[in-house]
């Protein structure tokens, strides 16, 4: 026997307004999850995106054209002024103005025009409040030794433990080591690593002033100021072999050899240049 139940048609119409209601709060929810996602975007700088995530330890977010830093610092992004000469760029760069020019990751196909320099931009007030002043001993204080190629005789460096550099180069000293003997002469020895200096011919502070870059053996180094003649007059040059220089980009060092004011022995933890150069380099909107 076939028996059939009857739904009220009131129970009917209460579930369906109630399904009805429930797709419209979603409806509703994805609109506005589409709408703040629109607002980010527009929002958005790509550069600044890089450089939180590549400072992770010491960055939270930039908001309203300003920096955030962890202790709650806000430091400007930029100065808008956007049509700088090369020399303004060196001297009183902002911090977007570091991504100025754009870095070249992996093997080079041409030596670098006429003051392409991609990393030698360097915001002074950003790496200060990051590593801190030499000159008061901020940076002494975080310094870590970090054996270099021990297995060659290369002794020991000085690096910041700030952002884990001392890690980063304690890495590459073993990958180094690797290498055949016959890179030994262009690693060993090396011209050391912190150095509370400012950059020749400059009142800048060097990143060795902050303990995040090293030189190579200078007896295969080849730099700018060295070969410039009287006239000003230089022509790029290195003898740095590039399997050395593909170490050190894995691990988020930029290279001055890709400089046109060459620095060929001189490796500097930019790990913001190099995940900028991963992604194709996206502009500032």
């Amino acid at each position: 026997m076939n028996l059939r139940t009857t739904v009220p048609q009131s129970r009917v119409l209460a579930g369906f307004e109630r399904n009805l209601h429930q797709v419209r709060e979603s409806s509703i929810i994805a609109v506005v999850v589409l709408a703040i996602a629109m607002v980010k975007a527009a929002h958005s700088n790509p550069m600044l995106d890089t450089l939180i995530s590549s400072y992770p330890d010491q960055l939270a977010g930039y908001e309203n054209g300003y920096l955030l830093w962890k202790d709650g610092t806000r430091m400007p992004v930029s100065d808008e002024r956007r049509e700088k000469t090369f020399e303004e760029l060196l001297k009183a760069p902002d911090i977007l103005d570091q991504f100025a020019i754009r870095y070249p990751l992996g093997t080079p196909t041409t030596i670098p025009r006429v003051n392409e320099d991609p990393g030698r931009i360097r915001n002074e007030a950003f790496f200060r409040k990051m590593y801190g002043d030499c000159e008061k001993g901020e940076v002494a204080r975080q310094l870590s030794p970090v054996p270099w190629l021990p297995n060659r005789g290369g002794g020991t460096v000085l690096v910041t433990a700030v952002n884990g550099v001392a890690e980063k180069l304690a890495a590459i000293s073993r990958e180094l080591s690797q290498l055949p003997s016959k890179f030994s002469r262009y690693l060993v020895p090396s011209e050391g690593a912190y150095n509370c200096r400012v950059i020749a011919d400059t009142n800048r502070p060097s990143m060795h002033a902050f303990g995040a870059a090293i030189d190579l053996n200078s007896r295969f180094g080849d730099y700018w100021l060295w070969t410039k003649s009287r006239e000003g007059k230089f022509d790029w040059k290195n003898r740095i072999p590039l399997e050395i220089v593909d170490v050190f980009e894995r691990h988020q060092f930029i290279w001055g050899g890709k400089w046109f004011h060459y620095d060929t022995m001189h490796f500097e933890y930019r790990p913001e240049i190099i995940a900028h150069a991963k992604k194709g380099w996206p502009e500032r909107p």
